[in-house]
């Protein structure tokens, strides 16, 4: 089987610090390559895989100002979809813009739809549904007015994060900077409950930041780390009392969640998105609907078991399952 898999090139396969995309391409091309699967990745020209290595965009575009995200964004897709041919299967994780190619060529294309960005989108989605194999990454993300071939969650390399069962006493928010994922209220509840924070991520909204975050950033009792590294963001998570999650939207997945869990360190999270699906409330956290309720929840957090938080990651969220996942779906495409 060779299969051709399409990543974005906002940054790096896989990425230095930020990049849930590209790292999920990543785990998903080194394990079918490790299953013997003829991988050819279509990505950034600095890129590292096991498999074979396309491209035409030296740099990512959000490391390299000089790149004009739609220019290469274009000759990117077009890069793969000129060689089709040479393919069983392209798996496109590159949003929408891959299935305006997929009628030009007879290989066959499943999608993974990592999210939508808002309902502008769908047009795009509903005029290729008939011709396209549609993946979810959560049940709680699939639009009506779509067909899907399966759900398959997000899988993590389990190596890369430790199990620690004596924590600190601080609060960790991990994300993006931005109202949608409610690094404000991560504030306000570790203030109203009265922890240190720690908040990694890179700054997705400038003035959100300016006029909501820095204020409160006194490097005594709320601390902003900056977009951290594979090694930093094991210490931050394993170490952390708790994982605050107050998204303000209808998450797709969360991969900070899981990354969380793996440590051992229990999430509290807005009841919202894929959230009931990625966190077992009770017992490797707590879906809240407010900042009283996180700060109420925070104190029982001591009653959950960092051991029972590892084991929910390893049964349901590892890169083995999702390659797996992934392998049936390829299966039950080329059969058709």
């Amino acid at each position: 089987m060779k299969v051709a898999l399409l990543s974005p090139i906002a940054w790096r396969t896989p990425p230095r610090h930020y990049g849930p995309w590209e790292r999920v391409v990543s785990l998903l091309a080194e394990g079918l390559v490790q299953r013997g699967i003829d991988v050819t990745l279509f990505a950034t020209g600095d890129s590292q895989t096991s498999g074979r290595l396309q491209y035409i965009c030296p740099f990512p575009y959000e490391e390299d100002p000089n790149i004009d995200p739609k220019v290469w964004e274009a000759m990117h897709i077009a890069h793969l979809f000129e060689q089709a041919h040479r393919f069983d299967l392209i798996h496109n994780n590159y949003d929408f813009m891959p299935l305006s190619y997929s009628r030009l060529v007879n290989t066959p294309m499943v999608t993974t739809i990592h999210g939508f960005s808002s309902s502008k989108i769908l047009p795009i989605y509903r005029e290729y549904n008939r011709n396209n194999y549609y993946v979810s990454i959560s049940n709680s993300d699939r639009s009506p007015e779509l067909d899907y071939l399966a759900t398959v969650y997000h899988g993590i390399d389990l190596k890369e994060f430790t199990l620690i069962e004596q924590p600190e006493d601080y609060l960790l928010y991990f994300g993006r900077i931005h109202p949608d994922k409610g690094t404000a209220d991560a504030i306000k509840i570790a203030r109203q409950y009265g922890a240190k924070l720690y908040i990694a991520g890179i700054i997705q909204d400038k003035d959100y930041y300016n006029i909501q975050v820095a204020p409160y950033v006194d490097n005594q009792n709320v601390f902003y780390l900056g977009s951290v590294g594979p090694a930093q963001r094991q210490q931050l998570l394993g170490n952390a009392y708790a994982l605050l999650h107050p998204i303000h939207f209808d998450e797709p997945f969360g991969l900070s969640v899981v990354e969380s869990m793996a440590c051992g360190t229990p999430v509290i999270a807005f009841n919202r998105g894929s959230m009931p699906e990625v966190i077992n409330n009770g017992h490797t956290g707590f879906l809240v609907n407010n900042v009283d309720e996180a700060c109420e929840k925070l104190g029982l957090i001591t009653e959950l078991d960092r051991v029972k938080c590892r084991q929910w990651v390893e049964d349901r969220f590892s890169q083995e399952r999702m390659v797996d996942d992934y392998i049936a779906v390829y299966k039950q495409i080329l059969a058709r």
